[in-house]
């Protein structure tokens, strides 16, 4: 299933048109926005060019919210009406284009730390009705001793005092988590989680594991997140769009189980494509360094591509790769690949692929930057081990042998005479790729000029329709 991330089009291109409907203008823009903090936040930061960024749904209110800003606070401000990856990352990308000074995001977020511009994140307040929902947590929780943590979506967050006002009374061991913007300073204390912009205490004994989790909000991505994360809970959501609540029948292991077929298809490959899926997360860059390493030990060939918002189309261009790693958010990093013509995995997944230090503990991580040097989850690379002494591996797919011991690191030297040969007569050098060698025995590479080559022809009528299926298919052409 493709999502906003990873669409194709195709949908758009099959979608009939119809007149458009007005967008019916928000009455509560000065709530729903909260343009007074947004204001305050770019008066204090003597920010005079902001970026405003906003996703599809609330696209309709971008213009009117532009002109009520620029005429608090005197500021240019520049709408961002697409983005260049998830519209749950700020796009410093395109407040750069730009030049601008800090980034107005609006709508849902993943609440990744960013690497260089100051964000105020407004999330916008969608309306929940509290009593509806406390009284669905009471049918899903009757017990009234239940250890529950309650998480939210962003745009829900502003109502979860009220609902905390409700249930703590009746509910002794409830836990509100918080929404924190940002890393917060200093080491974590004891019993404390913060993760995916979530703080919350746990004072149970057996930690998380004693714990339910109740999610407010309608399932996605974030809720997907939450459950393989926290994969030893069991999860209750209340959907505030239906008014329902309901315990949640996703089966963790069976999509555990499918993300570890992953692994062992990446433990086969021998060649893999490193998909940028965030130019804005910080410590992208990083981990990028961090995955060449682990692939050069690993004795793998690694290209890095920066593609945009994937899609099978596009990854289907790079046939010699074998596998993709989607370096993005915590919540893109999930993508599925049933559609694509090769597997993609996340970082943490390649991981236990290729060092054979970590091994799977039921732990599953989604934050790539758990990954690296002296974060919690580190794990360094063991030594490299002599080819003669290495212990034979079978892959579970093909049932061939394959080398499953670490190289060691590479001695950083002068590239080799080999890699460079005349191109032509004229002695002019070119340097010899692998991946341009693949690339020159294709029959086709692209689209060529051709100048002055091409005779000159009458325009005629072309196809109409779309490539998958013309109007005009399977009749001869005039």
């Amino acid at each position: 299933m493709a999502t906003a991330f990873s669409s194709d089009g195709e949908a758009a291109l099959r979608r009939d048109l119809g007149p458009a409907a007005a967008a019916t203008p928000r009455g509560d823009l000065d709530s729903f926005y909260e343009m007074g903090r947004a204001a305050a936040f770019v008066r204090d930061g003597g920010f005079r060019k902001v970026a405003l960024q906003f996703p599809d749904e609330l696209l309709a209110d971008a213009a009117t919210v532009a002109a009520r800003m620029e005429a608090a606070t005197g500021a240019e401000m520049y709408v961002l009406g697409d983005t260049t990856y998830g519209s749950c990352c700020v796009d410093e990308v395109a407040a750069e284009h730009v030049a601008a000074e800090a980034v107005l995001h609006y709508g849902p977020a993943c609440l990744s730390p960013c690497r260089k511009l100051p964000v105020l994140h407004i999330f916008g307040r969608q309306p929940l009705d509290i009593g509806r929902c406390a009284e669905a947590f009471r049918e899903l929780y009757p017990n009234r001793q239940s250890r529950v943590v309650v998480l939210s979506d962003v745009v829900y967050a502003h109502a979860m005092d009220d609902l905390e006002q409700q249930l703590c009374p009746e509910y002794p061991d409830i836990i509100f988590s918080r929404v924190v913007c940002g890393d917060t300073p200093g080491p974590t204390p004891p019993g404390e989680v913060r993760q995916f912009g979530r703080q919350f205490q746990v004072e149970a004994p057996g930690g998380l594991q004693d714990c339910a989790m109740f999610y407010v909000g309608a399932e996605g991505l974030a809720l997907t997140n939450f459950m393989l994360t926290w994969n030893c809970c069991p999860f209750s959501s209340f959907d505030p769009t239906t008014g329902c609540g309901r315990r949640e029948t996703f089966n963790v292991n069976r999509a555990l189980m499918r993300r570890l077929y992953l692994v062992e298809r990446a433990r086969d490959a021998r060649v893999v494509g490193i998909l940028v899926g965030t130019l804005g997360v910080g410590g992208y860059l990083d981990v990028l360094q961090h995955l060449r390493e682990l692939l050069q030990r690993a004795g793998k060939r690694s290209y890095t591509l920066a593609v945009g918002k994937p899609n099978p189309a596009k990854l289907a261009n790079f046939l010699e790769v074998d596998i993709f790693v989607l370096v993005a958010c915590a919540q893109n990093s999930l993508l599925d690949s049933s559609d694509f013509y090769r597997p993609v995995v996340t970082p943490y997944e390649l991981e236990l692929a290729c060092n054979p230090a970590r091994e799977w503990t039921g732990n599953y991580l989604t934050d790539f930057r758990d990954l690296l040097p002296g974060a919690c989850a580190h794990v360094e690379l063991p030594p490299a081990v002599p080819a003669a002494e290495a212990v034979p591996s079978i892959s579970l797919i093909t049932g061939e042998m394959r080398a499953a011991h670490l190289c060691d690191p590479p001695v950083p030297q002068l590239p080799p005479a080999t890699a460079l040969a005349c191109r032509d007569q004229t002695r002019a050098l070119a340097e010899i790729s692998p991946a341009a060698s693949f690339l020159e025995s294709r029959s086709w590479r692209g689209l060529e000029q051709q100048l002055g080559q091409t005779p000159i022809s009458k325009v005629v009528q072309g196809r109409r329709g779309i490539a998958i299926a013309y109007e005009d298919e399977g009749r001869e052409q005039p």
